[in-house]
């Protein structure tokens, strides 16, 4: 295992444990304690986790993004739930948006077979995913890449959504509250996301039921910029009551 896999191993066990000790990683990872301390330094170093005595904690004050492949191991179960129900919602010969979130990349391997489909994404891996789908166009958008998420962002990237009218525009979040609005943990993210939802006919978000009232740090949308949901449970009565109120089409599984 390479010294990056095993840093994203610890940061995904913090993430569902939020603590860790040297000595079981140690053993769990077949390598020293020394090396352990290592990665548990360069992990508090980038923000993710705060060292203490034998161990480490996950820093819960973080803005900091989690690794794409990290955040693309969590919840699978609930991102297929999504990807199913958006796969239901989407008709050949359609133009939609997909933007670079792991929910997104369920989506798009959902949607594999469709026809005379035309998809425009800021995400690499999207892109590599249905380059080969013989029913689907691809269009990437251009822009600076960043390694952590697998995506374009960027001015470039948002001048080129805005070159395209769709039917669709399917993007996540990293938090969404009632009253604030959803949100991502990065300005460019937010503001790319932001502007496809503005090129769309139909404005969906796809968010799994742990980023319900959460506040993350750069803001994309209110409420009433969205014409759909997606989550994988049934949100509580008072979300459905804004959603009613705002006349926005919440789907979840049954």
């Amino acid at each position: 295992m390479l010294a990056i896999e095993r840093r994203n191993a610890i940061l995904e066990k913090l993430q569902v444990e939020r603590r860790v000790v040297v000595s079981e990683l140690s053993i769990l990872y077949d390598v020293s304690e020394e090396t352990i301390r290592r990665d548990l330094d360069k992990l508090e170093n980038d923000g993710y986790a705060i060292k203490s005595y034998g161990g480490a904690v996950l820093n819960e004050n973080s803005n900091m993004d989690l690794p794409f492949n990290v955040r693309k191991n969590r919840n699978v179960l609930g991102k297929q739930k999504i990807a199913n129900i958006v796969n239901e919602m989407i008709r050949d010969g359609e133009n939609i948006m997909l933007d670079a979130s792991s929910t997104a990349v369920a989506i798009a391997k959902t949607i594999k077979n469709r026809k005379d489909l035309t998809v425009i994404t800021n995400s690499l891996e999207i892109a590599l995913e249905l380059l080969e789908a013989p029913g689907i166009r691809v269009i990437s958008t251009g822009g600076v890449a960043t390694g952590g998420s697998l995506a374009l962002v960027g001015p470039v990237t948002d001048s080129t959504i805005r070159l395209y009218y769709v039917d669709k525009a399917i993007i996540s979040a990293k938090g969404f509250d009632i009253d604030s609005g959803f949100m991502d943990s990065d300005e460019q993210h937010a503001t790319n996301k932001a502007s496809m939802l503005h090129m769309a006919k139909k404005k969906i978000l796809a968010v799994d039921s742990s980023k319900f009232g959460k506040i993350a740090f750069a803001k994309i949308g209110d409420l009433k910029d969205l014409s759909a949901i997606v989550t994988d449970k049934k949100p509580d009565d008072e979300w459905l009551k804004r959603f009613e109120e705002l006349g926005i089409e919440c789907v979840f599984p049954e």
